[in-house]
């Protein structure tokens, strides 16, 4: 962990860090080593730097240390504090450990080269004095290492060999090489690789941005299911394997690039599908009433738990006169290859018998409220004595038995071509989140939180942490494919 700067340093950031790389499935052990471990060998490294000639003390502020430096056409110059001696160097930067200045009124820099075409070899600030409480090291310190000081010596000290960081960072490979070669560390020394950073479409990666979601309110927190973040698709159901998967298909480049969240998306319904159970849950419920269904009756049918996996077993489904189907699985006047129900139409009702729609029952205001249909009591299982066959096949839930349910659809956060340029607000999907009031079988009552479900026909399913013995709560993971919606968009 790089603790470098106390300011943004954080238990809770750490924490975070911890549990989203456990949940990944990695373990490091013993193995957990902080940038403020190495606070006193990194101090007095410093100091032998100054013994050697190699850093100095500057007393310049922070905008004439920015003015000196120059431009990428244009060298920069030497503070006048340049050339201290190497005793009033060591006094000085001695007296910034005891905490005898003020905030940036001292800097300690490397001793390198102003005029260096590479701005970071512009004799870099290796020390700033920064009174501020560290989350490790409390009040112990009021002097703390830049990154780009700490990174190589720790990686040193840890004995590693390959450090790798994001692109952005290949012009801060020769620093890290010099602060080894200014104290002769012996070899092996750590080398810097450097890789392209993810690019998702119609994702915000930038911690910039999406901190501003956070602290602006836009988003619930870190883990919230629209968020780009590991908390946020593991709250969101998003299981690791699909995440490592999706690694090693897009794999590490040294060019940047926009990889399609399509290949992510399959990736988590290749896991999915494996090892998810099967419920019926409608969405947004239409009343069915099955006229020829005795009133006082109920019968069980039993469902596959997991057709890609036997072991899962199996279960039982109520079914009665009063069924919920899907609004969108009606349509009053249909057109053609619409093989869901319709005025006279029969479908099946999935493990279940076929029906026809008969009457439509309609509100004042028009809207349709309730489906009178018939069903085939020789069609239970899915077949017929006379052996017809119908194209429809519909899910469903008792009325009588259904759990209501708080559903939350999730969609893509930024819309489409997102643009670095232009202000995020104004590229926010306002539609990312929509809450659907849902009616489920009743075995999802029985679920725990963070267990995945596909809903047939709907998708793959997660119920949230929100969620109450009273009042369930399902994510959408991610959906299926819609060939109906397919179709539509030919």
């Amino acid at each position: 962990f790089d603790d470098t700067n106390p300011v943004k340093e954080d238990t809770e950031y750490v924490d975070a860090i911890r549990r989203d790389i456990h949940w990944l499935g990695f373990d490091w052990g013993e193995h957990e080593f902080y940038a403020s471990d190495y606070f006193e060998k990194i101090y007095a490294f410093a100091l032998e730097l100054i013994r050697r000639g190699k850093a100095y003390v500057d007393s310049l502020s922070a905008d004439e240390i920015k003015t000196y430096r120059g431009t990428l056409t244009e060298p920069g110059k030497n503070s006048p504090f340049r050339d201290r001696p190497i005793d009033e160097n060591l006094r000085m930067f001695e007296a910034m450990r005891a905490g005898e200045y003020a905030d940036g009124t001292h800097v300690l820099r490397a001793k390198i080269d102003m005029a260096h075409p590479n701005m970071n070899l512009r004799d870099p600030t290796l020390y700033r004095i920064r009174r501020a409480h560290h989350h490790r090291t409390g009040d112990k310190w009021c002097i703390y290492p830049m990154y780009d000081y700490a990174h190589s010596l720790s990686d040193a000290i840890e004995g590693v060999s390959h450090s790798l960081c994001s692109l952005e960072f290949e012009d801060h490979r020769p620093l890290y090489d010099w602060c080894l070669e200014a104290l002769d560390w012996p070899e092996p020394r750590p080398h810097q690789y450097e890789f392209a950073r993810l690019k998702l479409t119609r994702t915000l990666m930038s911690k910039r941005y999406l901190l501003r979601l956070v602290n602006e309110g836009l988003v619930s927190g870190w883990d919230d299911p629209r968020m780009p973040t590991l908390s946020a698709y593991r709250r969101r159901g998003v299981p690791p394997e699909a995440i490592r998967n999706f690694c090693d298909r897009i794999g590490v480049a040294k060019s940047n690039s926009e990889v399609d969240i399509a290949m992510l998306e399959f990736c988590i319904r290749e896991a999915l599908n494996a090892n998810s159970q099967r419920r019926m849950a409608v969405l947004d419920p239409l009343k069915l009433v099955i006229s020829n269904y005795p009133e006082d009756q109920f019968e069980e049918f039993e469902a596959d738990n997991n057709p890609e996996n036997p072991s899962a077993g199996t279960r039982q489904i109520a079914f009665g006169r009063e069924l919920y189907i899907e609004r969108g699985d009606f349509m009053e006047d249909p057109p053609k290859k619409f093989f869901r129900l319709a005025p006279g139409q029969e479908v099946r009702l999935k493990h279940a018998y076929y029906v026809t729609c008969q009457e439509v029952i309609k509100d004042a205001a028009g809207e349709i409220v309730e489906l009178r249909c018939t069903y085939d009591p020789e069609s239970r299982g899915g077949g017929t004595p006379d052996g017809r066959k119908v194209k429809g096949t519909l899910h469903w839930v008792s009325a009588a038995q259904a759990v209501e349910a708080e559903v939350r659809i999730y969609d893509f956060l930024m819309n489409e071509g997102v643009d670095t340029e232009q202000p995020f607000e104004q590229q926010i999907n306002l539609d990312a989140l929509k809450l659907q009031r849902a009616m489920l079988e009743p075995a999802l009552a029985k679920a725990s939180v963070g267990e995945r479900f596909q809903f047939l026909r709907q998708g793959y399913y997660c119920m949230d942490p929100d969620s109450t013995p009273e009042k369930p709560v399902f994510n959408r993971i991610v959906g299926l494919v819609d060939s109906w919606a397919k179709l539509q968009k030919k």
